[in-house]
């Protein structure tokens, strides 16, 4: 799971830096992205990482 989370979060930034450079994709990859670090501070949290 912990692999699937990083290559998520990874994607997603990637996704919303190509976002803010060409001005397409609006609101759903920020919040994507917002979701996606949610998930990974809970994780962090919980103490669930398989790194």
């Amino acid at each position: 799971m912990g692999r699937i989370l990083w290559l998520v979060i990874i994607v997603l930034i990637a996704l919303w830096v190509i976002g803010l450079v060409a001005n397409i994709g609006g609101g759903l990859i920020h919040t994507l992205l917002v979701i996606a670090g949610i998930i990974f501070v809970i994780q962090l949290i919980t103490g669930r990482r398989s790194i």
